[in-house]
């Protein structure tokens, strides 16, 4: 058994756990009300660019030390594109026309999605059944909140629920890279490399597409845009990797569920959003691929019906 394997959630863990749920849930509900205001595109830079002095503080307080590689920065780059500038903006225009607790519904199947990714393309995490079954699950799941209308006629939401799915196989792809170009860096170092690099690409496109950013934003606004780079990015990343040191990867993998219920919660309490039954019937569809994928419910259950 190997040294992951024996991490166990312990009170401090799971603590941090359901904060990094919260956050990371509390990125679809800060995206809404800066959709407000702020094109998708100005959204995701003000996410990485406020992010980026927080996170660098963190790093310079624990004395990590700046990587001076050009091959390492061109991975940050890439990584910054996959794990940010992509996905980050594929969901904030995903947002324009669906609600928040919906996308974050969508945005569950990255776990099972990202399991595949690495079966086809890590010789050390070879693609099994639980991870096909899982996938197809999740796909149904998807499906299911789609209806059948996705296939018959055109439909701007379900183009929107598409842009979600294409955010998660980003990140899939951003997992792989991240494991064979950025393995032996530090996490935080990594993460703040990500965030430099997303900037860099996001300043361009901004510019391009957008104009200049307007920083003549109402209070609230401006509240959600600090809250998503300070709280939902920088601090997300910092609570990531002390959960991974503390409670291995699987644990952390658990996130991936609790994400929608905060989502959700924050959009109907504050944002009069609501969610339909298949939604909910969708997400449980979702939350039985994870469960298939990660493996663990599966081989309890299985243990207790075979003693």
């Amino acid at each position: 058994m190997t040294k992951a394997s024996t991490l166990s959630l312990d009170l401090s863990s799971t603590v941090m756990l359901l904060l990094l749920a919260a956050v990371w849930g509390g990125s679809f509900f800060f995206g809404e009300i800066a959709l407000s205001e702020v094109p998708p595109l100005t959204i995701t830079l003000h996410r990485v660019i406020w992010a980026v002095p927080v996170l660098a503080l963190v790093v310079l307080c624990k004395g990590i030390a700046v990587r001076r590689s050009l091959r390492v920065w061109g991975a940050y780059l890439v990584m910054g594109a996959l794990n940010n500038a992509i996905p980050f903006s594929l969901i904030f225009w995903g947002q324009t026309q669906i609600e928040s607790g919906l996308a974050s519904i969508l945005n569950g199947t990255t776990a099972m999605f990202a399991a595949v990714v690495a079966g086809l393309l890590l010789p050390d995490e070879p693609l099994t059944a639980k991870k096909i079954i899982g996938a197809a699950l999740g796909i149904a799941g998807v499906a299911f909140i789609m209806g059948p209308s996705a296939l018959t006629e055109f439909n701007p939401s379900n183009l929107a629920q598409l842009a979600i799915l294409g955010a998660t196989l980003s990140y899939a792809f951003a997992g792989v890279w991240g494991k064979t170009a950025l393995a032996g860096q530090p996490p935080l170092m990594n993460a703040l490399g990500m965030l430099v690099g997303s900037t860099a690409l996001m300043i361009p496109i901004v510019f391009m597409f957008d104009g200049l950013p307007s920083l003549s934003l109402s209070v609230g606004v401006w509240g959600a845009l600090i809250g998503m780079a300070v709280l939902s990015t920088a601090l997300a990343y910092f609570l990531y990797f002390a959960i991974l040191v503390r409670a291995g990867a699987a644990n952390l993998l658990l996130v991936t569920l609790l994400i929608p219920p905060f989502a959700i919660g924050l959009g109907v309490l504050f944002l009069g959003e609501e969610i339909g039954l298949e939604a909910w019937i969708g997400f449980a569809i979702i939350a039985l691929g994870f469960a298939v994928t990660d493996g663990r419910i599966v081989s309890f259950l299985f243990r207790k019906i075979t003693t």
